[in-house]
């Protein structure tokens, strides 16, 4: 576990971390530095020799006189003010670049309390790795960097230190995210992630910090007509479940509730998908694993904003049992659907958690669900964007104010009501699927049926950005992001 801290002392740790931003004038580079004075000329001369660019994502390691090693990160064009999200993304690829040291001292532009608040979230997400299964080859991977100090000059504020302990909860709580996705099927299924979660409800203080922690298992939720989370999950040896985390504090400004898509491994169902790719069906549980992990960092930063979040969990299997294309299921609260495509199921299950979010004595202000919903999000917004729907433009425009400041990527999407039709059904009220052009818009139609029309309501869909099988960058791995959970606590934060 990395410690964070801030300081504008003596520097300490063994390795100091600068800025390199590529210069307008004939100078080619510029080392930033912060509140950290040094003698940069002579380094400078040999950073240009080794043809440092300056670039995001570029990390340059020279050996330090009066420290052992400094490192170079890459912040981009020279500007006056570096966005936060530079800094946070150019602190994150240097503490992933740090992976075996002991600690390092980050002195990058810092001249503002957001700007040190970014620095210390991009490092702390930085220092991730996920090694739970590896036995042999574990002595190969270096473990991540042991201590990070933020150096700013503010380093004795109250904000500053509020800061600090800040992106360190962000930080954690994003990594139980990762950690979730990031494991294997065969050790998360539905009732192993709900024990996880109760867990991590537990240690976060349960009731002590106003949190409170219930699973409905597969008896239940016959019982009581999850027919959405049955028809997705009954194909499976693996039942499933809807978990249910209450943060209440003990005064509430606002009451939102949350819903994820858990679907713990998906193949498909009977609609069976290709097999090139079915590995990073793992991760189609993020938005679930988003919007618990959310809901802890609210209670653990003490938000006087009450949350109920649901995240109905199942395991999509082509089994005897396995919903059929054709069958029909109804879901909580009583309308048909007539499933065309079993591979359509995360909707199913989010129509029952909408619905059970809203049943509640507790007037909401606004429902949000989180889902890797569609793969027509990918082809509309590619891997690192994600789609924001809505039937509150004042509602939507609050989120994306909380993303952006958070460094998170969202794109505000329409929900054409042309293409609503298209879910039509001649046996049952609706239909799972409709036209396949602009398939993500028509998965968002959807939804918004089980949504009550005067409660404002976003729909996330984060089906690229939640999962990154590309290479690492900035202070995002490989494998699981965590993406969302920064935008919900920044929006809570709001209030």
């Amino acid at each position: 576990m990395t410690t964070l801290k801030i300081s504008d002392g003596v520097i300490k740790d063994e390795v100091l971390v600068l800025g390199l931003a590529a210069a307008n004038s004939k100078a080619g580079l510029v080392i930033e530095s912060g509140d950290l004075t040094i003698d940069t000329q002579s380094i400078l001369a040999s950073l240009i020799e080794m043809g440092a660019t300056g670039n995001a994502d570029e990390i340059i390691k020279v050996p330090g006189t009066t420290v052992r090693m400094m490192v170079f990160t890459g912040l981009g064009k020279k500007t006056g003010a570096y966005s936060h999200e530079v800094l946070r993304r150019a602190a994150g690829a240097a503490s992933r670049a740090l992976a075996g040291s002991t600690g390092a001292t980050f002195a990058l532009p810092s001249d503002s309390l957001q700007s040190v608040a970014a620095v210390a979230e991009g490092a702390a997400l930085g220092a991730y790795a996920f090694s739970e299964f590896r036995s042999s080859s574990k002595s190969d991977h270096k473990a991540v960097i042991k201590s990070i100090t933020v150096y700013s000059k503010l380093a004795s504020t109250s904000e500053a230190k509020s800061a600090i302990t800040r992106a360190k909860i962000i930080a954690d709580y994003t990594f139980l995210v990762r950690d979730l996705i990031n494991t294997p099927p065969s050790h998360l299924t539905p009732d192993t992630f709900s024990k996880k979660l109760v867990a991590a409800v537990k240690a976060a203080g349960g009731a002590k910090a106003g949190l409170t922690v219930s699973v409905l298992d597969e008896k239940a939720l016959k019982s009581q007509g999850f027919g959405g989370i049955i028809g997705v999950g009954q194909g499976s040896a693996n039942p499933p479940r809807l978990l249910h985390i209450s943060y209440s504090p003990k005064t509430a400004k606002k009451r939102f509730a949350f819903v994820g898509k858990g679907i713990t491994f998906d193949t498909g169902g009977l609609n069976l998908k290709p097999g090139l790719g079915m590995e990073a069906m793992k991760s189609d549980m993020s938005g679930a694993a988003a919007v618990c992990a959310a809901t802890l960092a609210i209670a653990a930063l003490k938000l006087p904003i009450a949350i109920e979040t649901w995240a109905p969990l199942a395991e999509n299997m082509p089994s005897d049992k396995a919903t059929r294309p054709s069958d029909i299921i109804t879901i909580f609260g009583g309308k048909t659907i007539e499933v065309l495509n079993p591979d359509a199921e995360g909707r199913l299950v989010l129509a029952d958690g909408l619905v059970k979010a809203q049943n509640s004595k507790n007037k909401l202000d606004g429902i949000i669900d989180v889902a890797t919903l569609t793969g027509a999000q990918v082809i509309a917004l590619g891997t690192r964007t994600s789609a924001v729907m809505t039937n509150n433009d004042e509602f939507s425009a609050e989120f994306l104010e909380s993303a952006a400041a958070s460094g998170e990527q969202f794109w505000p999407m329409p929900l054409p009501q042309e293409l609503r039709a298209s879910l039509d059904s001649p046996v049952a009220d609706m239909a799972n699927i409709g036209d396949k052009s602009g398939g993500m818009l028509v998965a968002g139609l959807f939804l918004q049926e089980f949504v009550q029309p005067d409660l404002p309501w976003l729909h996330l869909d984060i089906a690229g950005p939640a999962f990154n099988t590309a290479a690492a960058h900035g202070y995002t791995p490989v494998g699981g992001t965590g993406i969302a959970l920064r935008s919900l606590v920044t929006l809570a934060e709001k209030g």
